[in-house]
């Protein structure tokens, strides 16, 4: 194992590059089994270390489950994965009690925990469970926790959810309500290979060895790197330019861009104000930086804020997304905008 430590008691500065070179060395060991995907794996690293969850959209076989699991290798973390099907009930997800015998004959109930007690839980096709099933997850992505038969378990940290959805084949799922979506820090778009990626996945796959990911960070490496990143300063003209973007995606205010005002019935909330800056501090935090900057707040919008939209009729008529209103709220939204003086 690399050997990184991470003590809040030294300076900042030294923290922060002890924290670099821990996830420079968690890219190179991914790379190894993972091809591309660089920005989805800078998303993945940029939430796990805000303590957010993350939402993955892509068409089956790009390598999600991959790199979720490559990820958990690297940062010798526990992962379980959900294949989540109209018949995944709550149970399977959480855990129940279960009837036992002990040696001397006597009988008792003891709990079986359920794939969620882990620390990185990778939810497959989520769209194609019950709402029933979809829900038992808010508990555990919110508070850490989870409440069975009126017992509350507190899940060990880092606790990190993967969700994936299938954007084709939408035939007989069950689209995540708003309240869900909302809870994801990020939503990233899993994008088709290359033709020299996908070269090299063939290469890689089709020939006889097999890349060994070893584990570059552990636990308490993680726990420290997560409480330091938040000790980034995010100077008051960038904050409020990321709470202005928010307040741009609001249709009810006249001086929303016009994209916004025709397409939208509901913008960004608070979760996503707190999204763009904690996402500002921690890009920043794994570039060296101890300060965040304007560039972190727009590297951030589009993960942020695309699944927090809620389109109007014209909006799904005219087949808007929530990239294109993003976008043009980033257009529209001047950095220093009324913070002269």
């Amino acid at each position: 194992m690399t050997d990184v430590t991470l003590d809040l008691e030294n300076d900042l500065e030294q923290v922060l590059e002890q924290g670099r070179e821990l996830v420079a060395a968690v890219r190179a060991e991914v790379g190894k089994v993972v091809v591309g995907h660089r920005d989805a794996l800078d998303g993945l690293l940029v939430a796990f270390l805000s303590g957010g969850h993350v939402l993955v959209e892509g068409v089956p076989g790009l390598g999600k489950t991959l790199l979720v699991r490559t990820l958990a290798q690297a940062l010798e973390l526990s992962f379980k994965r959900i294949q989540c099907t109209p018949d995944l009930m709550p149970a399977d997800v959480l855990g129940t009690r279960i009837l036992a015998q002990d040696t001397g004959g006597g009988r008792r109930f003891e709990f079986q925990p359920g794939p969620v007690f882990t620390h990185v839980l990778l939810a497959d096709e989520i769209n194609r469970a019950t709402p029933k099933t979809q829900s038992s997850l808010l508990e555990a992505m919110q508070e850490s926790g989870v409440t069975v038969a009126g017992e509350r378990r507190p899940l060990e940290q880092p606790f990190f959810v993967m969700a994936t959805q299938n954007p084709i084949e939408m035939e007989g799922t069950f689209p995540l309500p708003e309240a869900q979506l909302d809870r994801f820090l990020f939503k990233l778009v899993v994008e088709t290979p290359s033709l020299d990626e996908l070269e090299e996945i063939v290469d890689r796959t089709t020939g006889g060895t097999e890349a060994e990911v070893a584990a570059v960070a552990d636990r308490d490496r993680i726990l420290a790197l997560r409480r330091a990143v938040r000790e980034i300063l995010i100077p008051r003209p960038v904050k409020r330019y990321a709470l202005r973007l928010v307040q741009a995606t609001d249709p009810r205010r006249d001086d929303s861009p016009e994209t916004v005002r025709r397409f939208l019935r509901y913008g960004a909330g608070p979760r996503g104000a707190q999204a763009l800056v904690l996402a500002a501090k921690v890009r920043a935090a794994l570039d060296g930086r101890p300060n965040a900057a304007f560039e972190d707040v727009r590297w951030a919008a589009l993960p942020a804020l695309r699944h927090r939209l809620v389109l109007s009729f014209e909006g799904v008529a005219e087949n808007a997304g929530g990239d294109s209103v993003v976008e043009a709220v980033l257009e529209a939204v001047d950095e220093m905008e009324g913070e002269a003086g």
